[in-house]
């Protein structure tokens, strides 16, 4: 999604991300517009965009939430 703008999305993170600083690492998350989910640097906003279907961020998601860690 590098060159779009995506301004106008409505960007949001999680409430349990930040840190002790304002340089922890973020990512934000968008619906674009019944196309899939954008993830972008909250550091870098301007910055580029990577686009899932919506069936990949749902099976990425659903990894985060059910793997353990070694």
């Amino acid at each position: 999604m590098t060159g779009h703008d995506s301004s106008h999305l409505n960007w949001r993170k999680s409430s349990r991300s930040g840190g002790v600083d304002d340089n922890s690492s973020c990512i934000e998350v968008a619906s674009l517009d019944g196309h899939g989910v954008g993830a972008r640097d909250s550091k870098d906003p301007d910055g580029p965009v990577l686009h899932f279907t919506t069936t990949e961020w749902a099976a990425f998601t659903h990894h985060i939430k059910h793997a353990t860690v070694p």
